[in-house]
């Protein structure tokens, strides 16, 4: 049995999280929140996973409490695709690095060897993601799709890092199936139950 089939109270939803906003509905702090974006979430609605403050793009809410182990527990590992705008011109070299693994600090000070992940160049971001908002951009830059099956605290912006680049944008496209589509930025997209568990690729417990 799978697990759309076991409860259809539930509720699902992505939305295109935008910058200087925090996945969560209140905190202490005077940040943007979930609930500034105007939608009338039903109670118990939670984010699954993170984007931290300054990243962007496909977040997860639903008010199924199972979601998150479902995606992040066990031995199979969920893709998440992030388009990544980097400062200057990106050499093949470097970008042959970030595809082999490079060292960056963790959480504790431990050095860490980042495990192969695709990555690849992205010319016209604009043509292919029509969400994104390209105005007032300034300085060269270097466009990419970088492909992850697990990840550490801000990881990509410290693989960037280590290669003395900066990460401009961060935005999370794809997690497995699921995508952004046309969704715009502070845009909320309710999911049919069925389709999100067949996207996500989630099998029950």
């Amino acid at each position: 049995m799978h697990p759309w089939q076991l409860n259809n109270n539930h509720h699902y939803y992505i939305i295109n999280k935008p910058i200087q906003m925090v996945s969560q509905f209140v905190s202490p702090h005077n940040v943007g929140l979930l609930a500034h974006l105007g939608f009338e979430f039903p109670k118990g609605t939670h984010a699954v996973g993170r984007l931290d403050n300054n990243s962007e793009g496909l977040l997860i809410l639903t008010t199924n409490k199972k979601v998150t182990s479902l995606l992040f527990s066990g031995n199979t590992k969920h893709k998440r695709v992030y388009l990544v705008q980097v400062n200057n011109q990106l050499s093949t070299q470097s970008l042959k690095q970030l595809g082999s693994g490079v060292p960056i600090r963790i959480s504790g000070g431990e050095n860490y060897i980042t495990p192969p992940c695709e990555v690849e160049m992205v010319d016209n971001p604009e043509s292919v993601y029509p969400f994104l908002n390209l105005s007032n951009q300034y300085g060269s830059s270097t466009w990419i799709l970088i492909t992850l099956y697990e990840g550490k605290f801000r990881q990509i912006r410290k693989m960037v890092a280590a290669l003395h680049h900066h990460c401009k944008r961060l935005i999370r496209v794809r997690i497995e199936d699921l995508t952004l589509g046309d969704l715009k930025p502070g845009c909320v997209r309710e999911i049919e139950e069925n389709e999100f568990f067949k996207k996500l690729k989630i099998k029950s417990l």
